[in-house]
Order: C-alpha cells, then structure tokens, then sequence
C-alpha cells in the first residue's frame, strides 16, 4: 500500500509577529569542535534519499528511513560504506525513530500514515491512522509502559508542504499521547509552533521538547502538559534523543535565517513567499550541527560541520561512543566518534 504523498496546499494565514535575532555561535555555541565534517557514511541504496532519522536496536541494527517508504539497516559495527539491508516498507514517509523498551520493537512517526509499529522482522501495523486527531506524526518517545508521546507537528499542512506552516507562523501543532492498552489518543499539550523533537526525562515526569519555527527548547510537564522554556536556539531544531542520564542530543538542521527572521513583521510578504516556487524561498544553510544539552536547557557541548560535508542533519542518535547522524537530503547516514 502507497500512501498518497501530498494534497492541495492550503493559503497560508500568517500573522504580525516581531522579528527576532539569533543568538551568535559564540561561546558553547563556537564551532571549535568540527568533526561532523570527518564523518563516516554508511550509505542507501543507489537513489535513495533522506535518512530522517537514525536508531540502534537490542540487536545491534541501526535502521534508519528513506523518502519513499522504505526502513533499512547497517551492523552497528559496519566499515563505512557497508551496504544498507532492507527491513520493511511502510507505503508512507517514516519520519522518527524510536524504540519500544518493552520489547524492542520499533515505533515509527509516519508522516502519511500516523504512528506505526514494526516488528524485528519487518511487520508493519498502524497504530493511530492519519486522519484525525493524528496530522502530521513527526517524533516520539516511549514510556516504560508502553505509552508513546508523540508530536502532531501541524493540522494544516502536511509534510510535502511543512515550509508552508514554517512560513505561517502559527501555532498549529501538539504533543498526543497513544495509549497501547486502550488505543485512545489523548492531547498532551496544544498550541505548539510546529513541535518537533521529543523525549522523557529519565523520572518520565515530563517532555523536554523543540519547537522548529520558534527555535525554543521546552519542557512539558505531565500529566498537566504545562510548558516552560528553557532556552531560545541559535538554529532551526528537528528530532532529538534522550541519552539517558538527563542530558539530550538535539539535530539542528540549520541555522537561523536572518532574513526569515525579519520575515515575521510582514504577514503580506510572507503570504508572497509562499507562493514562490521553492527554490526561490530562503534555503537552510549547508551547515553541519548538533548540540548536547542538559534537562535545564544548558549548552554541554556541540559539534560542527561548517563544510557542510554532512548537512541538514535532521536526526542524532548516541550508542555508546558513537553519534549516529540523519539527514533530510543526504544518501546515507553518518556515524563520528564521541571522545
């Protein structure tokens, strides 16, 4: 089964809001760390694109998506180069990656398909559907009891048209919550700014959480689902990934705009933006980046890529010393030591 990719974009319906300037790459943020250019790349198959999201499983599979619907995997322990291996198809866009600690199965934000889960031997079943309450299934986490808190990141727009959202700048996204048992899906928190990246903190009492269009980094406190930021990006934030002692690696897959930024004033011209072909809009910088941060919002470390040898990094993954990269719009995925 294909699921169909796009639909008529709507018009979009942006607001005045004040323009903003980013904060500088300067001090955690200074590019002295640039080893995102020295990556080694584990490749997809020949015309395959767009690794979203990478994970390591318990049998030491790192499996990662591609642009038409297909999951692949490497030996965590592969030469670079080794081939990808197909695991399964989900017929949609797999966007996040993550796993089910109760038993090892994966759990796949499906752009086109809502949240699925795949079994280690390739099965596909959906879980929520694409229809509502489920938009746009971006990124997830799973609680240890199986619940997975989810992104919904826009009720307007699908992906095929996620610059559209960017553009209109309004709060079109939340967090939901599935529930294996029951099957419910309940709404953790609303009126999010495309939301994106998600994971629980390790005493699962809350969300730490990014917002792509308003570059903040928050936290979600359940079950309330009250929000607190924590800290205003430098660059545009994708998925991000618990390490697992409080601290959180985050993909950013570029950084901030100047000119998008001074964008945000002029409603009119951004209703004109949108309507140009893509490839006149403002483009993301080819820039390689990540960052390390605690459950505060404090900068521990970045890494850099100013080469832009493996950019628009959209997913990160830490196994043990190795940091597993994804990309929107490279053909493979990327793997560079920590120490």
């Amino acid at each position: 089964m294909v699921v169909p990719r796009s639909r008529a974009p709507r018009p979009i319906r942006p607001v005045r809001e004040p323009a903003t300037v980013a904060p500088p790459l300067a001090g955690p943020w200074a590019p002295d760390d640039r080893r995102l250019d020295e990556v080694e790349l584990l490749p997809l198959p020949r015309g395959a694109h767009g690794p979203e999201d990478v994970v390591v499983d318990p049998a030491g599979r790192v499996i990662s998506g591609d642009e038409d619907g297909r999951l692949w995997w490497w030996p965590a322990d592969a030469p670079a180069g080794t081939p990808a291996r197909s695991l399964a198809e989900t017929g949609g866009r797999p966007l996040g990656i993550e796993l089910d600690p109760r038993d090892g199965s994966l759990v796949v934000c499906d752009a086109y398909r809502g949240l699925l889960r795949v079994t280690p031997d390739g099965a596909v079943r959906e879980l929520t559907g694409s229809a509502p309450p489920v938009h746009l299934a971006n990124n997830a986490a799973v609680a240890r009891d199986g619940t997975i808190f989810f992104t919904d990141s826009s009720d307007r727009f699908p992906l095929s048209h996620w610059k559209h959202d960017l553009l209109e700048h309004r709060p079109n996204g939340r967090v939901l919550a599935y529930h294996p048992g029951t099957g419910r899906t309940d709404v953790v928190a609303d009126g999010l700014y495309f939301p994106n990246g998600i994971a629980l903190t390790p005493d699962e009492s809350a969300l730490i959480l990014v917002e792509t269009t308003t570059h903040r980094l928050l936290r979600v406190d359940l079950p309330g689902g009250g929000a607190t930021m924590l800290a205003d990006l430098p660059a545009y934030p994708d998925n991000l990934c618990g390490v697992g002692d409080g601290t959180y690696w985050i993909a950013l897959p570029s950084p901030r705009l100047p000119v998008v930024e001074r964008l945000l004033p002029h409603p009119r011209l951004r209703q004109l933006v949108a309507l140009l072909p893509d490839a006149v809009r403002p483009q993301p910088r080819r820039y390689g980046l990540v960052a390390l941060v605690d459950g505060a919002g404090t900068v521990l470390r970045t890494l850099h890529g100013p080469r832009g040898a493996y950019w628009m990094i959209t997913g990160v993954r830490q196994h043990g010393d190795r940091l597993w990269l994804g990309s929107l719009v490279s053909s493979g995925v990327a793997r560079v030591r920590l120490d």
